[in-house]
C-alpha cells in the first residue's frame, strides 16, 4: 500500500469513528454524487472506460515475480482442497492479524481436470503453449494430488486454497474481505460447457422447459457419458482463449468463423471466496465446492473484482478463510457453466468486523454482502444453507432474498422507510442474474451510491 492509500485509510477509519457507519456512508455517498457531478460536466465521463489490467511479462510461478501482500501463500497439494471447501475444523494453512494483506496464488482447475486429461503440459502444449508457459502449481496439483479422493462426476472442479485462520474472527463477526490486487497469472483462459450442466443443460428426462433436444448444449450427440466411459470421451467442449494486448487493454480473443475475431476485455476477479460454514466429515454437497453458501464460497459475482469488498458472517474461530476459481472475465449468469477461467494472484486485506463496531453493514452479520465504490451490492441465494436441506435452484427465491437483503440494509443503514425503499428498488436498482450453474442460483442487486447524495 502506498503511503497515500494508508493515509486515506486512517482518515477514514476517523471519520466512521466519529460520525458512526450510517453517518459516513451517508456522507460518502455525498461526496460521491458531488464527484460524480464533475466528471459528468466533462467530455472524458460519457463513456466508461474498460477495466485496466495488468499484464505481466512473464508466467507468474509460484512466489516469482511482483507479490504486493505481507504474507503470502502458494497452491500445492498440501493447502488445497480439490473440489471441497474447509469445514470449521479444518487446520489452517496460514495465519494473520486482522487487517493484515495477503496474496494467494490461485490454480484455475481448467486445463488439470479429468475431461481434460489431467495433465496440463499436455493439453495447452496441443494449443500452443510451451511447457515454460504452464505452471507449475497446476502441474503439481495434477500430479500430486491423491487420485483416489477424486471423483469427475461427483466432487466439485475447483481447486480450493487455504484456510487462512484471521486472528480474533470468532463466531458472530463479519470478515471483510478487500481485494487489492489481480494479476493473471498466464496470458490465457479457458471457457468450457459441459453436459448435464450449463443454462442448456439435458437432464435425465430430457431437455429443461423452455428449450428443446436440439437446443441443448453441447449438442446432445456428443453426448458420450456412460458408466465405466473415460471422462476424455464425454463430449465436453472447452474453449482455449489467448490474452493479447489489443489497444492498450488487456483482453480475451476468440475465433468468428474462419478468419474474425471477437475481442472482450479482462476483468479478473475471485468467483470463490469464503468462510467456513460447516463441520467436519461431511462429502456431500454441504461441502462440495460447487454451490455457494452463507459463507459465500462459490459466489460468482462479477462486481467482486480489484477495489471490492466482501462481507461474510463468521461461524468458525478464525473465520477459516478460503478462495478458488479465478476468473479472468465473466458476463452475468455464466451461462455455459464456467466464466473465462485463469489462474490468478490476487491479494485482499482480512480484517475482522465486530458486532456493534459500525464497520460491516448489519446485513451482512447473517448473509454475504458486497460493495463496490460505486455501489452496494445485497445478495440473494436460492439455497443458502449449503444444500443440507434439499436442492433449490429457483431464482426466484434467490431475487426475493436479494430485494430483502437490499431492504434491510437501505432500512438499516440509510434510514429509508422500508416503504419507500421498496418503491426506490424499483424505480432505480438492478437485479442481476449472478449465475445460473452452481446448483444453487444467484441474484444480486446493484445500489447506485451516487443516489444518495443529499
Amino acid at each position: 500500500m502506498t503511503e497515500q492509500q494508508e493515509q486515506a485509510a486512517r482518515a477514514r477509519e476517523v471519520l466512521v469513528e466519529g460520525l458512526g457507519r450510517r453517518g459516513f456512508m451517508r456522507a460518502a455517498a455525498g461526496v460521491t454524487a458531488l464527484a460524480g457531478a464533475a466528471a459528468a460536466a466533462t467530455p472524458a465521463a460519457a463513456a466508461p472506460r474498460p477495466p485496466r489490467v495488468q499484464l505481466p511479462r512473464d508466467v507468474l510461478q509460484p512466489g516469482r515475480g511482483r507479490i504486493d501482500g505481507e504474507h503470502y501463500l502458494a497452491s500445492t497439494p498440501d493447502d488445497v482442497r480439490w473440489g471441497y471447501v474447509p469445514s470449521v475444523d479444518s487446520e489452517p494453512v496460514l495465519t494473520v492479524p486482522s487487517g493484515a494483506t495477503v496474496t494467494i496464488d490461485t490454480v484455475s482447475h481448467e486445463g488439470i481436470l479429468e475431461d481434460q486429461g489431467r495433465d496440463p503440459v499436455a493439453w495447452f502444449g496441443e494449443r500452443g503453449v510451451p511447457r515454460a508457459g504452464v505452471l507449475e502449481d497446476a502441474v503439481a496439483v495434477a500430479r500430486d494430488y491423491d487420485r483416489t479422493a477424486r471423483s469427475f462426476d461427483v466432487d466439485g472442479p475447483h481447486v480450493v486454497t487455504g484456510p487462512v485462520f484471521v486472528s480474533g474472527a470468532a463466531p458472530g463477526d463479519v470478515l471483510k474481505v478487500e481485494t487489492l490486487s489481480a494479476l493473471p497469472r498466464v496470458p490465457y483462459g479457458v471457457v468450457s460447457s459441459r453436459h448435464g450442466k450449463g443454462a442448456l443443460p439435458r437432464t435425465p428426462t430430457g431437455p429443461p422447459a423452455g428449450i428443446t433436444l436440439e437446443e441443448v448444449m453441447p449438442p446432445v450427440g456428443t453426448d458420450g457419458r456412460g458408466p465405466g466411459v473415460d471422462p476424455r470421451d464425454y463430449g465436453n467442449v472447452s474453449v482455449f482463449t489467448p490474452v493479447e494486448s489489443r489497444r492498450g487493454v488487456a483482453s480475451g480473443l476468440m475465433p468468428v468463423g474462419s478468419t474474425g475475431e471477437v475481442v472482450f476485455p479482462l476483468d479478473p476477479f475471485m468467483g470463490l471466496m469464503g468462510v467456513a460454514t460447516q463441520p467436519g466429515g461431511l462429502t456431500d454437497l454441504a461441502l462440495n465446492s460447487i454451490p455457494p453458501t452463507l459463507g459465500g464460497g462459490n459466489i460468482d459475482i462479477s462486481l467482486l473484482g480489484v477495489g471490492s469488498t466482501f462481507y461474510l458472517p463468521v461461524v468458525a474461530d478464525g473465520a477459516l478463510f478460503h478462495v478458488g476459481d479465478p476468473h479472468m472475465a465473466m458476463g452475468d449468469g455464466e451461462v455455459a457453466l464456467t466464466a473465462m477461467e485463469g489462474s490468478l494472484r490476487a491479494t485482499f486485506r482480512l480484517s475482522v468486523c465486530k458486532p456493534g463496531a459500525g464497520d460491516a453493514p448489519q446485513v451482512a452479520f447473517g448473509y454475504p454482502f458486497a460493495e463496490t465504490a460505486e455501489a452496494w451490492v445485497p445478495i440473494g441465494l436460492s439455497d443458502p444453507d449449503g444444500s443440507v436441506g434439499g436442492q433449490v435452484n429457483d431464482l426466484d427465491v434467490a431475487v426475493r432474498r436479494a430485494v430483502v437483503n437490499a431492504l434491510d440494509f437501505l432500512e438499516a443503514e440509510l434510514g429509508m422507510d422500508r416503504a419507500v425503499a421498496y418503491a426506490y428498488l424499483s424505480a432505480a436498482a438492478d437485479f442481476r442474474v449472478s449465475q445460473v450453474v452452481d446448483r444453487t442460483v444467484g441474484v444480486h442487486g446493484v445500489i447506485t451510491k451516487s443516489h444518495f447524495g443529499r
